[in-house]
């Protein structure tokens, strides 16, 4: 039984993760929409807010939640909190909390307030990357993992995408 929650824990654990991957995306074009020329910008944030009501209540929250059903009860049929669990459910802790500040930007441009700047919004899109990394790796390396080298690894790696980030942008700039 633990095998097929887990493979159930899992495919929501992939559609959560689509949704917070994408509603950031529609939270870019979104905010870009402002700078155009009526009608197209309100045609536009008619037809985002569209998209996002339709990703944000239709997968990315609902799969959350089973995500966290699923999870405790893998964690109750497993019997034990390892140490490499604790870091994880650390980091899924922190998944949630991302989530919590994706859905107040949501209901933000819902209501038609925009916050941030399409570039502050790239960065917030790399956040569940950041914690897919995390998670998966931990998950992944266990009791094998070095916490200095696996936080050093993973901060090598925000550096990394931050640095494409502002490179994106370099190269943006110029077109």
């Amino acid at each position: 039984m633990y095998y097929y929650i887990k493979a159930i824990h899992i495919i929501f654990i992939v559609t959560w993760f689509s949704g917070m991957f994408y509603i950031p995306r529609l939270f870019i074009y979104n905010t870009e929409a402002e700078e155009k020329p009526e009608p197209d910008k309100t045609i536009l944030h008619k037809q985002f807010s569209k998209m996002m009501k339709g990703l944000w209540l239709g997968i990315t929250w609902p799969s959350a939640i089973l995500t966290l059903i699923f999870g405790v009860w893998m964690a109750i049929l497993y019997g034990s909190l390892p140490q490499w669990l604790l870091i994880k459910l650390a980091f899924v802790t922190g998944l949630y909390a991302y989530h919590f500040t994706l859905q107040k930007i949501y209901t933000d441009q819902i209501r038609g307030v925009f916050k941030y700047t399409s570039q502050q919004l790239r960065v917030w899109n790399e956040i569940a990357t950041v914690f897919l990394v995390a998670i998966v790796i931990t998950v992944s390396v266990k009791q094998a993992m070095s916490p200095l080298w696996g936080l050093l690894g993973l901060v090598l790696f925000i550096i990394i995408l931050m640095s494409a980030i502002k490179i994106y942008k370099i190269i943006r700039s110029k077109k």
